[in-house]
C-alpha cells in the first residue's frame, strides 16, 4: 500500500514538473544495451543542450518520477522522501533556470504493461530501441510479448517525433511499421542511416612489463548520407558497445546536431560500472568488468570482446547465472558454454546453478574438464581465480544481478578502495 502511495505522488509531481518546463524527452528501451545508449546519448547532447537523466538506472515507476524531478531514491528514510517532495513543490512554486531542456529517460520493461505505463506519465518525443532478446521470459512467457512491450516505445510517438531503431536487430526494424513519426536507423548494417564501419579495438605498444597492449578504446567511422566521419570512445570495450554510440549518433542527428559536434560529444562518453570497464588487477592483471547483468546476447558479445584483446598470458571467463530466461534457461546457457569452447579462453569459471549448464556445455563441445571450474558462490570463484592469477591474465566477468560476480571484480582488483566508486551494487543495501 505505501508503496502505491510512493508511486502516485511521484507521477503526480512529475507530470506535474514536465506540464511546466516541457522539455523534450528521449526515452531509451530494449533488453540490452540501455543504460549505456543513454549514457551516451546524453554525453552527445550535454554539449548543446541542458540535458538531465536518469541517475545510475532508475528505469521503473519509481525510478523515471525520479528522473524527471532529478533526484535520488530516499530509500527507507521518511526525511529523504519528504525532501524530495519539498524540492518538487518549489519547481513548482518558482521558476527553475537549471531546468533540463532535454531529459534521457532510460525505461524498462519486467512485464507486460510497463512501457506503456511509463510513456503514459512521459510522453517522448524521441523513442530509441537498442535490441531485443530473451530476456525477462519468466514474466512475459514468449518473446513475441517481449517485442510487442518494447515497441510501445516508438508507436505513441507523434508525428514529428523520431524513431530511433537498431538496424542491425531484425525484430526491432521491424518496429518502423508501428509508429507514425519519422524514423532513422543504426547500425553496422549497410541498410542503416547510420552506418558504423571499421571499428577496432585501439592497442598500443605494449606496456613496460610487455605483457600487455596499451588499450586505449575503440575507434570506428560512421557513414552518414554520404559522409564519414572518425569517432573514438576512450574509455569503452566492445563493438558492441558501439551500437550505444551509433544510437547517439542517430539521435544527435534528429536534434540538429553535425557529425562533427556528435564526435566531440562521444569522446565524453564513459560506460556505466559493470558494463565492458577495463580495470587493473592484482599481479599486474587485467579485468574486463561486465558484472552488471547478464543475457546470451550480451554474454557472447563481451566473450567476443575478451577474444580480441591481446595478451601473453590466460584469458578467463567468470560467468554466473542469466537470470529471467523462462522457458529458455537451459537453450541461453548452453549457448554461451558453446561458444566459451569455441574461442580461446584457458580457463571457465562459473557461478550458480544455472551456470553449471554453461560448464557442462563448453566441456561437451570440446573444452578440457581441467580448464573448467565450477562454484556456488562468487566468494569462492573470486579467491579461486586469484590461486591460478598470473601476471598478463585478462579476467572477463559477467552475470546477472542475482550472481553478485561483482564480488569476484572486487576480490582481483588492484584497488579495491575504489570499489564503491567503480563496481556496482555497492551501497549498504547490497550487503
Amino acid at each position: 500500500m505505501m508503496k502505491k502511495i510512493l508511486e502516485w505522488k511521484l507521477a503526480w509531481f512529475a507530470r506535474m514538473v514536465l506540464k511546466k518546463y516541457q522539455p523534450s524527452v528521449i526515452g531509451v528501451t530494449g533488453s540490452v544495451g540501455k543504460t549505456s545508449t543513454k549514457e551516451a546519448i546524453y554525453a552527445v547532447l550535454k554539449t548543446s543542450f541542458r540535458t538531465g537523466k536518469n541517475v545510475k538506472n532508475y528505469n521503473n515507476e519509481i525510478g523515471v518520477p525520479l528522473a524527471i524531478l532529478g533526484e535520488e531514491t530516499g530509500r527507507r528514510n521518511l526525511f529523504a522522501w519528504l525532501g524530495i517532495f519539498w524540492r518538487a513543490v518549489m519547481k513548482l512554486v518558482s521558476k527553475n533556470a537549471a531546468y533540463p531542456e532535454v531529459l534521457v529517460i532510460e525505461m524498462g520493461a519486467d512485464k507486460e504493461g510497463d512501457i506503456e505505463y511509463l510513456t503514459k506519465l512521459v510522453p517522448c518525443t524521441i523513442g530509441v530501441v537498442t535490441a531485443v532478446s530473451g530476456v525477462h521470459l519468466e514474466f512475459f512467457k514468449t518473446f513475441e510479448r517481449v517485442i510487442t512491450e518494447k515497441r510501445k516505445i516508438i508507436s505513441h510517438l507523434p508525428k514529428d517525433g523520431w524513431a530511433v531503431l537498431n538496424a542491425d536487430d531484425s525484430h526491432v526494424l521491424a518496429m518502423k511499421e508501428k509508429t507514425r513519426a519519422k524514423i532513422i536507423t543504426f547500425g553496422f548494417s549497410e541498410d542503416a542511416d547510420v552506418q558504423g564501419t571499421d571499428a577496432v579495438i585501439s592497442q598500443g605498444p605494449p606496456e613496460a612489463t610487455g605483457e600487455f597492449s596499451d588499450i586505449r578504446g575503440i575507434s570506428f567511422k560512421v557513414m552518414y548520407r554520404g559522409s564519414s566521419v572518425p569517432m573514438y570512445l576512450p574509455s569503452v570495450l566492445g563493438q558492441h558497445q558501439v551500437l550505444a554510440g551509433l544510437a547517439a549518433v542517430a539521435v544527435g542527428i534528429a536534434c540538429g546536431l553535425n557529425l562533427l559536434e556528435i564526435a566531440e560529444g562521444l569522446k565524453q562518453f564513459t560506460s556505466p560500472p559493470g558494463r565492458m570497464n577495463l580495470m587493473k588487477g592484482i599481479k599486474d592483471t587485467r579485468i574486463i568488468d561486465d558484472s552488471y547483468n547478464s543475457s546470451p546476447h550480451a554474454a557472447i558479445a563481451g566473450l567476443n570482446t575478451l577474444k580480441e584483446l591481446y595478451t601473453k598470458g590466460k584469458k578467463i571467463a567468470a560467468l554466473g547465472d542469466m537470470a529471467e530466461l523462462g522457458d529458455a534457461t537451459v537453450k541461453g546457457h548452453e549457448e554461451v558454454g558453446a561458444h566459451v569452447a569455441s574461442l580461446d579462453i584457458q580457463q571457465l569459471v562459473t557461478v550458480g546453478e544455472k551456470a553449471k549448464i554453461i560448464a557442462m556445455a563448453a566441456e561437451k563441445a570440446g573444452m578440457p574438464s581441467a580448464q573448467i571450474s565450477s562454484f556456488d558462490h562468487p566468494e569462492q570463484a573470486g579467491r579461486f581465480i586469484q590461486s591460478i592469477l598470473a601476471q598478463g591474465d585478462i579476467v572477463f566477468v559477467k552475470g546477472s544481478q542475482v550472481a553478485r560476480m561483482e564480488k569476484i571484480v572486487k576480490e582481483l582488483m588492484a584497488e579495491p578502495l575504489k570499489a564503491s566508486e567503480l563496481l556496482v551494487r555497492q551501497g549498504p543495501e547490497w550487503v
